[in-house]
């Protein structure tokens, strides 16, 4: 084969789409066909992987390498050319010997760049190592600053780059970049953010699922960015999109709540995905409708008094009605029934089943009830005076546990500062005492970090939940506005909102579980009401 030419498979490879748009590929291609023309080789075959990152992919998941190594095990080329000895990939824990597989299977490696890679003696095997531990150092590093860089854009309130997501707009606005390029700053887009509005208005007042929210926008002539309908995926994923709340992220990093940014209120998208949670099929403790069709108010959250057992809705015969002008109408004749009673009847001495509209009728007036005293009482009466004292006394607390910090570092800081004394032998303690005496200082500082930790965040804890009551009494106050006049799916959902679940037992006896926040109103404005 001395006066053949030696054939050569040539390998280029480019990590980034960016590189793609730059041409990488042709560039290193040119250079290799140079390269090889100049030896007296022959390219016999060439491979192009775009976008592919030599660190994140093992050789064994790419195609071209695949494809190589089989060619080289049968002797159809000679030399394996890259541009450079990092195309063939950057792990540190991999590549050095996929290089010496080839070269074990009597291929030569050479980089157009750098030259051939040969084993001959032990340096040459630890320059091969050494070569892609700092290639994979390299690719670390890299990442590591682009992380760090795209988690900084976020911080700062811009947008990292890509497609912005529905109810926003990219917008140039002078800003420049290093090559004095204009960049996109992200915008709230309103007419797009009026649907993302309505979307968990749908969502959580009228208790729509995303299908049927997806047919309400079809029917309003409402259609996503492209011009088509909606999806059942798409409005999930909008529905648990922490973005429309005005944060940003980057991988793990999330920027603090930019107001100009924001579609939907923290309070309103913590409650969508709290529904989203309750509605899920596996949720052991639903007590939410899956959906709010029909025309009864309790289906999801009302249980037997007897066995606890979810009441389900069952038509039981026909209800004939006749009107005036001698016409006949058929309404179907609803109840709620207890499963087990039907079912298994030794598991509940209950009774079998409720009248739908009695039932639904006895929680329309005890719901009618908690809103008219919840009205009858200012919300500063409510939520001020009721936790403001708790948030008063936990300030105090803080300030107290500050204090005895300070007092406890700086006795430590005189003992760490006797310890030097000590060393130099003009100490008037004694060495056992100063240990003692150091051990307990720094003992005691400790403790008082970790309570000042702890208020910290109680305190933080609490402001946060008044902020949510004074929300939660802004929307029952709403609620309670317009709840006489919502339809029944309306009406249901509010009742979700204040109700956790109902039991009932024979001759309809109630008990009624209210979420919190509902039980402390109520409970804070009838002990208002009594002491008055």
């Amino acid at each position: 084969m001395t006066n053949e030419k030696k054939r050569v498979y040539a390998l280029y490879r480019v990590s980034t789409t960016g590189q793609v748009e730059k041409d990488d590929i042709p560039m290193q291609r040119q250079y290799c066909r140079e390269f090889a023309d100049a030896q007296g080789w022959e390219i016999v075959q060439e491979f192009s992987e775009k976008g592919v990152s030599g660190f994140k992919v093992s050789a064994k998941d790419r195609d071209a390498i695949q494809e190589i190594q089989k060619d080289a095990a049968i002797g159809k080329f000679d030399i394996l050319l890259v541009f450079m000895f990092d195309r063939i990939g950057r792990r540190e824990d991999e590549t050095p010997f996929v290089v010496e597989w080839f070269v074990k299977n009597g291929i030569e490696v050479w980089s157009a760049h750098e030259g051939q890679q040969r084993f001959d003696n032990h340096v040459d095997k630890l320059m091969n190592y050494i070569r892609y531990w700092q290639a994979s150092g390299e690719s670390i590093k890299t990442s590591i600053r682009t992380k760090t860089r795209l988690g900084q854009i976020v911080q700062e309130g811009r947008f990292r780059g890509g497609s912005a997501p529905y109810g926003y707009r990219l917008e140039k606005q002078g800003r420049m970049n290093k090559k004095n390029h204009e960049l996109y700053e992200i915008m709230v887009d309103e007419i797009e953010a009026g649907v993302v509005r309505k979307i968990f208005e749908l969502y959580l007042n009228r208790g729509y699922g995303s299908l049927r929210i997806c047919r309400y926008l079809e029917e309003h002539g409402i259609r996503n960015r492209k011009g088509n309908n909606w999806t059942n995926a798409t409005v999930q994923h909008m529905l648990k999109n922490n973005a429309y709340t005005g944060v940003l992220k980057s991988g793990e990093t999330v920027s603090e709540v930019f107001s100009d940014l924001q579609i939907i209120d923290e309070q309103t998208f913590s409650a969508a995905q709290e529904l989203l949670s309750k509605r899920s099929s596996n949720h052991k403790e639903r007590t939410v409708p899956l959906n709010t069709r029909g025309l009864t108010l309790l289906s999801g959250n009302i249980f037997c008094g007897h066995c606890g057992a979810r009441l389900t809705l069952t038509t039981n015969g026909k209800k004939y009605i006749r009107k005036s002008d001698g016409e006949e109408t058929v309404t179907p004749k609803t109840r709620y029934v207890c499963y087990n009673r039907t079912r298994h009847p030794h598991l509940c001495d209950g009774q079998t089943g409720y009248t739908s509209k009695k039932l639904d009728g006895m929680v329309e007036q005890i719901a009618r009830h908690i809103f008219e005293q919840i009205k009858d009482c200012p919300g500063d009466e409510l939520v001020e005076a009721r936790y403001t004292k708790h948030l008063e006394e936990c300030k105090a607390s803080l300030v107290r546990a500050n204090r005895e910090l300070k007092e406890n570092s700086d006795e430590l800081a005189e003992y760490e500062a006797e310890v030097i004394k000590a060393l130099r032998g003009t100490s008037k303690f004694s060495s056992d005492l100063l240990n003692k005496l150091h051990a307990e200082a720094t003992e005691r500082t400790k403790q008082a970090k970790k309570r000042v930790a702890h208020l910290e965040t109680e305190l933080a804890s609490s402001e946060k939940r008044l902020g949510e009551l004074r929300h939660e009494y802004s929307s029952l106050l709403s609620w309670a506005d317009v709840f006489d006049i919502s339809s029944i799916e309306a009406k249901k959902m509010i009742l979700t909102h204040i109700i956790k679940a109902i039991r009932v037992k024979r001759d309809y006896e109630l008990d009624i579980e209210l979420h919190i926040s509902c039980e402390q109103f109520w409970v804070a404005n009838s002990e208002g009401s009594k002491s008055g």
